[in-house]
Order: C-alpha cells, then structure tokens, then sequence
C-alpha cells in the first residue's frame, strides 16, 4: 500500500468504499493502493483488487466530495482511462461523499460504477447487478457541502424572484432588487441553485449572470417545504351575508375605507379563483400580514375571533410572502401566484384542482437546460 492521503475525509470515504463493495460482492480485500500511477502526471486515488468467488476483480476508484455533473467529469476520465493488470479485469468507480441525481444519470450513461457515503451502490459488469440505493449507511456527518435551505426567510424571497423572472438571465444585483435582499443573500442562492442543477450561468466575476432552466423542479421542492415553519395562523369570524363572494366584499368594504400601513395580500382560494377561474363560489378568506399584526388587522376590519365556523384566516408571515404582490386597481391585494399555488396546496376541498389549475396558467413549460 503507497502512502495513506492525509484529507481524512478522504481516507473516511475510501474505507467505506472498500467495505461497502466488499459486503456486496462477498469478496476478500486483496490489495488496497493509494495515488495509482495511470500514466506520467496522472494519478488515481485508489486501485483495489478484491477475490470474488475465487477470482480476482480491480476496482479503478476515483475520490470526490459532493459531486454534480460538472464536478466529475475529470472523475470519469481517470477511471475510465486505468487499464487491467493482465488478465484481471477492472472496474471503473466513483465514490462520492453525496451524488447528485445528475450526477448518477451521467455515472450510469458512462457505464460507470458509483457509490456515495449515504448507502447508494450501482454497478453493473457481466454477470453482476449491484444497485442498492441509500438503505445502508447513514450521509456522511461532515460534507464539504452543507445543503443550504433555500425556503426560509430572505432566501425564500430570492426563489419567488427567481420563478418570477421567467428564465431571463440576471446579474446578481437585478435580482436582489427584485427580492429587496442582498447581493450576498442572492449570490448564495444562485450558486446552490446552480449545484441542484435548475439553473445555469455564463460570464464570471461581475459580469456573471445565471437564469432558471428548471422552474419545475425549484417549486416542486419547495412545495415540499411549505408552509414556512414560522408562520402563525389565527382564525376570525367576519359578519358577511351568507351569499356567494359576501365574506370578500365585506373586506373590500372595510378595507378601502381604512386600509393598512403594512404591507398585506389575499392568499388562497378566493384570489386564485380570480386568477384562473375554477370554482363557482368561495365563502371565506385568507389573509397574509407581516408577523405581530394580525390582531390589529382583525381590529381593522371588525373581525371576531372564533375557534370554530370561521370563515378568515389570517396568516403572519415573513416580507418574502409578499414579494410580487398583485393591486387589483380597486386597493385590494394578492399574493404572488407562485404564493397562491403553494398555499392551495393543503388538502382543503377543492383546493388541489384549484392549484392545478393555477399552474396551467403560469405555463412554466418543461425543465431543461438551455430551453
């Protein structure tokens, strides 16, 4: 064995590599060498020979952090390019502590094998099929790469912008006008929107500039997040008569006779139902504030509370909620219809259909980069 790496993130990611392929093939470690020479100048992390139903077997290993399409393709090159020691015959690998699903894809087109330090190995060679995804080992403690949640606060304000500007590509500076952040707020979104692979970018330095290509993707995920931890919701009863649409016209009554100094929007079903039109009737309202002033906006608007057959929720939460806000001329506010989508998205009545049909008419169109 040549000299053991010193990055002990490395050494960690080696040993689980060698136990991993070991446990799946029932083999016997053979030989382990660290820094392989391919050629002058061109060296592998590792080269490993196993003794698998008698035989033995290479694996050609190549070491990574996190790694996405574009971190491996120097990866794929090394492995691809290390030759068998006579008649033993060797197997391209790539170990990751994190793979992307890009990533995979790009690994299973080469015919490469790959494994990562949460469970997943996939390798196919004659007569063996090894593909075990994620069920075996915990993600590595300690990634070069620490996924950053892109739905909270501020960052949360970012994405919206992002969705909003329709795959127009934008320097940093633009877009943190469009979310009312920081550029650093902003930068720090963009580069791990690039690494998730649902946005590209061209230029570098001051000059760079990134746009969407998988808006799909980005608010399907943060559905997944939705509704923001933070949020606090309080429930009222407004004196409306029990017609069709009563409960908004009383609001907009009250509301354009005294409207707030903060900032507020309809959410829900009743602004999205303006949108793109669906249900027939909407009998209550949903409300979004900037936390601490629901009671004062309930005040407002003469609004009882009411734990039960309440017919207005309203919602406090952060400023990103209200990015995008839409004035519907006569003072009346509605949220994003990004917003819009992810609040209909709770289950309630016809809600689901309603969201469908609000995403038609955004017509994102398809993920893909380039398009």
């Amino acid at each position: 064995m040549t000299q053991l790496p010193s990055d002990s993130s490395e050494l960690t990611l080696a040993n689980a590599v060698q136990i991993a392929l070991r446990r799946a093939t029932r083999g016997e470690l053979a030989m382990l060498e660290f820094e392989h020479l391919l050629a002058p100048g061109k060296r592998l992390d590792l080269r490993m020979r196993l003794i698998v139903d008698g035989g033995p077997v290479d694996f050609a290993i190549e070491l990574v952090g996190q790694a996405y399409p574009r971190d491996i393709a120097r990866a794929i090159d090394l492995v691809k390019s290390a030759q068998p020691d006579g008649d033993v015959p060797v197997i391209p690998l790539v170990a990751a502590e994190a793979l992307s699903p890009g990533a995979k894809e790009l690994l299973r087109q080469e015919d490469i094998a790959y494994f990562d330090r949460r469970g997943t190995l996939h390798l196919r060679w004659r007569h063996w099929i090894i593909d075990i995804q994620q069920t075996e080992a915990k993600a590595a403690p300690s990634a070069k790469h620490g996924a950053l949640n892109l739905f909270t606060g501020a960052r949360a304000g970012v994405v919206l912008a992002v969705l909003h500007s329709r795959g127009e590509w934008l320097h940093v500076t633009e877009l943190a006008a469009m979310a009312q952040t920081t550029g650093f707020t902003c930068s720090k979104v963009l580069q791990e929107l690039e690494l998730l692979e649902w946005c590209e970018s061209e230029g570098s330095g001051r000059t760079r500039r990134r746009r969407l290509v998988k808006p799909n993707a980005l608010l399907d995920a943060w559905a997944q997040a939705w509704p923001p931890k933070k949020e606090k919701r309080s429930h009222w009863y407004c004196f409306a008569p029990p017609t069709p649409g009563g409960v908004q016209r009383r609001l907009s009554d009250a509301l354009q006779k005294s409207s707030p100094s903060f900032p507020w929007a309809f959410t829900g079903a009743t602004p999205a139902n303006v949108y793109a039109p669906l249900l027939t009737a909407v009998s209550d309202a949903e409300i979004i504030v900037p936390p601490g002033h629901a009671a004062r906006f309930a005040e407002r608007l003469g609004l009882e509370p009411a734990d039960k057959g309440f017919n207005v929720t309203i919602i406090e939460r952060d400023a990103s909620s209200l990015l995008f806000r839409k004035d519907d001329a006569d003072g009346m506010w509605s949220a994003s219809p990004f917003i819009l989508y992810l609040d209909l998205l709770d289950g309630r009545g016809r809600n689901k259909e309603l969201a469908e049909n609000v995403r038609a008419k955004m017509e994102l169109g398809r993920d893909g980069i380039g398009e």
